[in-house]
Formats: structure tokens, C-alpha cells, sequence
């Protein structure tokens, strides 16, 4: 084959490539001209992935589904959740070589589900399902067409006795290859799981790295583990170590496939909830929506580079940016865990964590552990650090419960509206337009759908301003015990970013 053969199959496939891409919008005659700004699209299809609540008997656990209403989405389409298969209800799945994980307290029975758990009938309505039991498996969701642009999905748990009692709330998450989760802890009164989902059709190879305060641990599973395809197992951290950590950090990386993780925090003595993933490692973290009446919080650092990390510590308050007496500044070695107990930080207002480089910015992952309530009657739920609310960030379930929207501008003054959906079984949609001042954190009276029937779910959407960051609460006390979980709320993925083209055939002649 000649060169000049060579030179028209590669032009051929050149043109391909460019017109299969570019617009359909014929180029000017004066040229390409400027540049086109991308579009903000709606996607058109979401998959979530819901850990298995509970291993206790006595949990009760409700999902609550919710697509916003987008301008410019498809017509059609539809969301449900379906069950995870082969995930069995004493935490145990059998794996490709025949090995299995065996989790704590379940019945040994194997769960699957015929129907699934919800079926939403329209954007801008929540749709609710409900279970109870140890034996619920974990969930894969899926939304295409007018389902996909937003949707979230809530899993939120009640358990009135026994280990990790009280409130326990997760978003449902997309899978992905890595996840950073400092908080977790293999202590004598902990019992701590992280949650493998896998919704591919092939099976998932992960790794698992701990790390404390004297650096990485050595794992007793150093081959990783395999993931069925449609499957799920919980990995007892215990299980991977015979160290007793108060603080560790857990890495999570995937050496084949994709999976959704979180952590299951769970306390003897303080109740429990769930770990959500913390932001991508980096030099400046905001951790938002403390509570007020927070009797104990504890913040967990880590960095993975080759360089330390010093950082200042302010308090996001509801009149600006304060430094917590006795921790201005936190320093992070390489490799190894660091906490710090900064108490009742937040001495009756509302607050939010920021953290900023003292000097060099090296990349840093944090969470909070924040306890709520004294003695016998404490309550503990986790504030991973998370990224900006961007575009639009959404909230399911927020009914009979108590809700708090914790909103935060660090860097500069935001406005900021957020709209109450209609209820699950009734009610008129409601907005209301904040203004959130420069480096304050507020609890706002967050909008509640007129003639509200059933759940309803929040939307935050910031309207001009400095970048946004929220969080939400909720509460529920039982026998005297202030149950609560808090959910982070960055960007809800449901636009996507288009490059414009235009046709440029003079690309064929360079």
C-alpha cells in the first residue's frame, strides 16, 4: 500500500471522526469564528447504588426517590430500584473462587425482590418504599429519559436498641473506582463495614487500604476481593486487621469494574450511622452543617501525597469565620491519620468546618464524627468534607422527622433558593430565596410544601454569588435518645456539560 493510499484512509477517517462530532450547524463563510460556549444539558440516564441498611432484626428502613423537574428533558422514560443479586442477609456473598464475607447477626436467609422496591410516576413528586428486618438486600437503581436529571434516592433507617441504635441515612451513590472514607474505626465498641455494591454485568476486583495514626496497616486480605457482577458484600474492617484503631482512614480503589461504597458505622455505646465517601483529596475542605446543640466533634484528616499538610481551622458561624480556641491549625503527616477533638464547637450555633492550607496546599481528605446529646441518651452521625452545591443539589425525604438545611458561603457573600417538592401524597410546591453572608454557615427555615401529605424533598440552587455548600439533617428522638443523620449536598449530576462544534474541514489539510 502506497503512502498516498495511506494518506486518503487516514483523511477519510479524519473526516469521520470530525463530522460525527461537530454540529450540524453549517460554519460561516467568514470562518469557525469564536468559540462556543458548552451547553448545560440534562443527562439521560443515572444509576445509584443503596447499601444493605441493617443487620439488625428490628430495623425499619423507608427509600424515597426524587427526579426535579428539568427544562429540556426527555419526554419519556423511567426510574426503579431492583434488589442486588446474591446478596445474602447475614451479610455473606459467595464470589467467583468460591470465597465468602461474612458479616454480623443476620439470619442466613437469602433475600430477592420480584418487583421493585419503588416506581416513581413523575419528575418533581417523591415516590416511597419501605422495609424492615435484617434481611434487605442492597439495591441498584436505574432512571433514564426525565427520571435521570437529579434523580436521588434516600435510604434512611430507624433501629430503637442495640449497636449503632438510632438514626441512619445515606444518599444512594453512582459507582465509581476510588473512595476515600477518614472516620471509621476498628475499636473495641465499633463495628464498622464498608459496603461494596457492583452493578455491572462483570465482576469488580477492589482493594482496600487502612490507615492510622502510625500510617498504613497491613491487611490480612492483601489480594483485594472480587465482586460479583449485580452484587453486594460487606467487608467487617475488624476482619482485615488485628489492630484496635480509634481513627483510621479507608481507602477504597477498584483494580477491574466499578462499585458504590460507603461505610456503616456503628457504636456500642453512641449509636452509629453511615460514612458517605469524602470529596476528592485537596488543599481547601469545607465541612458544612453542624449542629447546634453538638455535644462532641471530632475531625479526621488525612493526606495521601509524600508532603505534610498544615492547615488553619475555622468555624463557618452564623456571624463569619471564627478560629476554635485551642485548634487554630492541624497538622497532617504523610500517610497517617490525624484527629482532633474539638468538643462542643459549635457552642449552641450553627457552624461549618473550613479548612485551608497555612502555606503550600498539599491534598487532604477529612470528615467529622459530631455527637449529639449526653450520657446513655448520645446519638453520632458523620460530616464527610464535600464539594459545592454548583448548578443544583437535591434532599429527599424530609416528612414527619425534624429537617435543618444548613447552608455555607466561605468565600464570599451567595444567594441562594430552595424549593420544597409536592408531597409524596399531596401538596403544592414552595419556594423561598436566602442570602447567605460571606463566610457565615446558617440553619435556614427551610420551605414545607402547602397541604403537604406524606415526604417531599428539598432543592438548593444558588442564584449569584460566591460558591455554596450544604448539608442536611435529620432528627428523630425515641425513648428520650436524639436520634438525627446528616447527609451532605453537592451538585445532584443532573446536567452535563456539551461541547458546541462546528464543521472545520481544513483539519483534512494539516
Amino acid at each position: 500500500m502506497n503512502r498516498t493510499t495511506l494518506s486518503l484512509i487516514a483523511g477519510t477517517a479524519a473526516l469521520a471522526a470530525v463530522t460525527a462530532f461537530a454540529a450540524l450547524d453549517a460554519p460561516s463563510a467568514s470562518g469557525a469564528g469564536p468559540a462556543k460556549a458548552a451547553a448545560e444539558l440534562p443527562v439521560e440516564r443515572t444509576s445509584l447504588l443503596c447499601p444493605a441498611p441493617s443487620i439488625s432484626d428490628i430495623a425499619d428502613t423507608s427509600y424515597t426517590s426524587f427526579t426535579p423537574v428539568t427544562k429540556g428533558a426527555d419526554g419519556g422514560g423511567k426510574a426503579g430500584l431492583q434488589a442486588a443479586a446474591e446478596q445474602s442477609a447475614d451479610g455473606t456473598s459467595s464470589t467467583d473462587d468460591g470465597t465468602s464475607s461474612t458479616g454480623k447477626g443476620g439470619k442466613g436467609a437469602k433475600k430477592t425482590a420480584d418487583k421493585p422496591v419503588l416506581t416513581p410516576k413523575e419528575p418533581g413528586t417523591p415516590a416511597t418504599g419501605d422495609t424492615s428486618g435484617a434481611d434487605t438486600p442492597a439495591l441498584v437503581g436505574i432512571a433514564d429519559g426525565k427520571f435521570a436529571p437529579g434523580w436521588t434516592v434516600q435510604e434512611t433507617t430507624e433501629v430503637v436498641a442495640g449497636t449503632g441504635r438510632g438514626l441512619q441515612g445515606v444518599n444512594c451513590t453512582a459507582a465509581d473506582t476510588e473512595f476515600w472514607f477518614p472516620g471509621a474505626s476498628t475499636a473495641a465498641d465499633r463495628t464498622d463495614y464498608v459496603h461494596l455494591t457492583n452493578p455491572d454485568d462483570s465482576a469488580a476486583v477492589v482493594d482496600i487500604e487502612l490507615y492510622g495514626k502510625d500510617g498504613a496497616i497491613k491487611s490480612t486480605v492483601p489480594d483485594g476481593f472480587t465482586i460479583p457482577p449485580h452484587a453486594s458484600k460487606p467487608i467487617l474492617l475488624s476482619t482485615l486487621t488485628d489492630q484496635h484503631q480509634a481513627d483510621l482512614t479507608v481507602h477504597v480503589s477498584v483494580r477491574s469494574g466499578r462499585v458504590g461504597a460507603a461505610v456503616q458505622a456503628l457504636d456500642d455505646k453512641v449509636g452509629g450511622d453511615w460514612l458517605a465517601a469524602a470529596a476528592d483529596p485537596a488543599g481547601s475542605l469545607v465541612l458544612p452543617g453542624i449542629p447546634k446543640d453538638a455535644t462532641d466533634v471530632r475531625l479526621i484528616a488525612f493526606t495521601p501525597g509524600d508532603a505534610d499538610a498544615d492547615l488553619k481551622v475555622k468555624l463557618a458561624s452564623p456571624d463569619g469565620l471564627i478560629t476554635p480556641a485551642g485548634s487554630e491549625t492541624l497538622h497532617v503527616k504523610s500517610g497517617m491519620t490525624t484527629a482532633v477533638d474539638l468538643r462542643d464547637v459549635t457552642r449552641g450555633e450553627a457552624g461549618s468546618l473550613v479548612l485551608t492550607p497555612t502555606d503550600q496546599s498539599v491534598p487532604v481528605v477529612a470528615a467529622l464524627r459530631v455527637v449529639r446529646g449526653k450520657g446513655a441518651k448520645q446519638e453520632t452521625a458523620f460530616i464527610p468534607a464535600t464539594a459545592p452545591v454548583g448548578t443544583r443539589a437535591t434532599s429527599a425525604d424530609n416528612s414527619g422527622r425534624s429537617t435543618t438545611l444548613s447552608l455555607t458561603a466561605p468565600t464570599g457573600t451567595a444567594t441562594v433558593k430552595v424549593t420544597a417538592s409536592a408531597g409524596s401524597e399531596g401538596g403544592t410546591a414552595a419556594s423561598k430565596t436566602y442570602t447567605i453572608k460571606s463566610g457565615t454557615t446558617q440553619d435556614v427555615d427551610a420551605p414545607v410544601p402547602s397541604g403537604v401529605k406524606g415526604t417531599y424533598a428539598l432543592t438548593v440552587e444558588p442564584v449569584s454569588g460566591a460558591p455554596v455548600y450544604a448539608s442536611r439533617t435529620l432528627s428523630a428522638t425515641e425513648s428520650g435518645v436524639p436520634g438525627f443523620t446528616i447527609q451532605t449536598l453537592p451538585n445532584d449530576r443532573g446536567l452535563v456539560s456539551v461541547p458546541q462544534a462546528d464543521e472545520d474541514l481544513s483539519i483534512l489539510q494539516k
